[in-house]
């Protein structure tokens, strides 16, 4: 709080520092805050710009351009967090299904007439492997 009022103490004795000019003993022209011997004080005024129409436009369509620009960015970011998120959950399913074949017992499928149809212990080890490969080709 004591900066903030610092600041706002400052704040108009700088904005009206003078400027002063004078020419050294080569003949070079020097601008400073600082008198020096011979420097004359020089009054400096803020320069109004108008743009016109033209200019008007042309900072009117790069300010679209960089807003689409700034939306297509987010657009994306947000498509590679959903695609991120979709593949942790990939991950976390295949990391479950290989505790279940950890913990081991009978594994089985219902078929169509809703009898249990028990795959072998080969079939098993089979899908064992192709967990071992998706989680490491997919869940690094």
């Amino acid at each position: 709080m004591r900066y903030t009022l610092l600041y706002v103490l400052l704040i108009p004795s700088l904005a009206a520092a003078e400027i002063y000019r004078w020419t050294d003993a080569e003949g070079r022209v020097h601008f400073s805050e600082r008198p020096q011997a011979g420097a004359a004080p020089v009054q400096v005024r803020p320069q109004v710009v108008e743009r016109d129409a033209a200019t008007r436009e042309r900072e009117e369509r790069a300010a679209r351009y960089f807003d689409a620009r700034r939306d297509e960015q987010a657009q994306a970011a947000s498509r590679v967090a959903d695609a991120r998120e979709k593949r942790q959950k990939a991950c976390e399913n295949l990391r479950s299904q290989k505790e279940q074949l950890d913990r081991g017992g009978s594994f089985f499928r219902v078929d169509e007439r809703g009898e249990r149809q028990y795959y072998s212990d080969e079939q098993i080890e089979m899908f064992r492997r192709s967990l071992a490969e998706a989680l490491n080709r997919d869940c690094r």
